[in-house]
């Protein structure tokens, strides 16, 4: 009978056994994955890129045991998009209606963590996850199962499965305690404005109070690690944190300039990420997910857009990280008459410049002004949060020739094209577009995106970008004080 016909019955049984011990230690080696994202926190508010006031000391930990990243980018500055482009690793604007903020996500693009689940993942998420909006499919879980809190969530975990969870938060979204910055201690003469603000002590205490709740979301994610070192499983967790756009402030939030698409990103992992690592070269979020899915040893699926972190961490990347891409859809429909449009932009940045294209110049980027012609009855410059810092801009725009300017820069029109030359003028003020100097550069960079977006099939070059404008918006909007 031979030595194989005689243990087969005992081959028989040991097999499934086999295998599924060869699953578990498969499992063992996949790291788990802490996402950790804010809701309208940007660049450059932590410790460690030198902001003064904002005390970050968990975001400060992970970029001294992990990585710093100083050039990370958004897919688009708005909540929806964003967060949908994470999620899928794709570009916002291939993802049909969830390209928009408060609309539908369609059935037929998958999520990270759902592919991460069926393939042994167990997944969860806390606080704010994709949206706002709502899912094709009722019910579906984009991120995973809710649940309280990171605690409760490993408690019911199954302890033998790496897991995946979308650590969420709503802060430092608007709206906030007033004077809450100056109570908790911060001496606003030491806050760095942008200088598209106007310096005020309104403004100062509204960016304290921003500040206040920057605080509270490093808070949240401290805990989460703390969670992790008492199970012991800190080490073998991939920890990121992030935001998934700029402050809710004028030119901030829902707008395509640093102020809007740049934003803080740290990255702890000990096995991978050399301690203290800086990464200078230009990163999206769209990244994060084929990140995962290679640390989790899955295929990349073939309509990502993002490419991997993981050869770059390593210092063996070859690929071009000498520009990134973002743009913007439909944000809230603040345009006037019965135009319920967005301010279509595209935008493509290298150390150099910033050259944007504005696709629908005849529209206010950041709404309309005029709120009893609004769209949406009351909307008053609805792409722009309410709070003191907006209140105080409109307010005091004839003030002075200075506070016009700002003011404009904030909430007037834009030309179709504007270029920045971002070592005479970093914040992205002056628009040099029209300078015969930089003719060659516009020329060159508008190529370079143009190209760029007809490779992902941008329905803005195809032909189909006003569809944009016709997914349902299922929102409300910011109203005119007092209305």
């Amino acid at each position: 009978m031979g030595l194989q016909g005689e243990y087969r019955p005992l081959m028989r049984f040991l097999s499934p056994l086999i295998f599924l011990f060869a699953c578990s230690l498969h499992s063992a080696e996949r790291p788990n994955i802490l996402f950790a994202i804010a809701d309208d926190w940007g660049w450059p508010h932590a410790g460690s890129y030198g902001d003064p006031v904002v005390k970050t000391p968990t975001f400060d930990r992970l970029t001294k045991e992990g990585a710093l990243f100083r050039h990370a980018y958004v897919s688009s500055p708005s909540c929806t998009p964003s967060r949908g482009a994470i999620l899928t690793g794709q570009w916002h604007w291939r993802l049909e209606g969830a390209g928009n903020l408060w609309s539908v996500f369609p059935d037929k693009y998958d999520t990270y963590p759902e592919l991460l689940a069926r393939a042994g993942y167990v997944t969860g998420v806390s606080s704010k996850g994709w949206g706002p909006g709502r899912t094709q499919k009722k019910g579906r879980q984009l991120a995973g199962p809710r649940y309280k809190n990171f605690r409760a969530f490993l408690k019911n975990r199954e302890s033998d499965k790496p897991f995946c969870y979308w650590l969420g938060s709503s802060d430092p979204h608007r709206g906030y305690a007033k004077g809450s910055g100056v109570k908790s201690g911060m001496n606003l003469s030491k806050i760095k404005l942008f200088p598209h603000f106007p310096d005020s002590n309104e403004v100062r205490s509204d960016v304290a109070d921003y500040y206040f709740e920057v605080q509270r979301f490093d808070s949240l994610v401290g805990g989460a690690i703390k969670v992790l070192e008492e199970s012991g499983e800190l080490d073998n967790t991939i920890v990121v944190m992030t935001g998934d756009h700029g402050m809710p402030f004028p030119r901030c939030k829902s707008n395509n300039y640093d102020s809007g698409a740049r934003v803080p990103l740290a990255i702890r992992w000990p096995s991978k990420v050399k301690a203290g690592t800086v990464v200078n070269d230009f990163v999206s979020l769209v990244d994060m997910a084929p990140t995962f899915y290679q640390a989790a040893d899955l295929d990349v699926p073939s309509d990502v857009s993002g490419r991997s972190l993981l050869s770059l961490l390593a210092g063996n990347d070859k690929s071009d990280r000498s520009y990134v891409l973002h743009g913007k859809e439909r944000h809230v429909p603040g345009q006037e008459g019965k135009d319920m449009g967005g301010y279509p932009t595209r935008a493509i940045r290298t150390h150099d410049f910033l050259y944007l294209h504005n696709f629908r110049p005849d529209r206010w980027p950041a709404g309309t002004p005029h709120y009893q012609m609004a769209a949406i009855k009351g909307a008053w410059l609805s792409d722009c949060d309410n709070g003191p810092t907006k209140t105080y801009m409109v307010e005091s725009r004839d003030k002075n020739a200075h506070h016009r300017r700002l003011y404009e820069l904030a909430f007037g029109k834009r030309l179709a094209t504007e270029l920045y030359d971002l070592k005479k003028d970093p914040d992205q003020l002056v628009n040099i577009a029209a300078d015969s100097g930089y003719a060659e550069t516009v020329k060159k960079l508008k190529a370079h995106l143009f190209a760029e977006l007809e490779k992902t099939n941008d329905p803005r070059v195809t032909g189909k970008g006003p569809d944009f404008d016709k997914f349902p918006y299922l929102g409300g909007a910011p109203k005119f004080p007092g209305r």
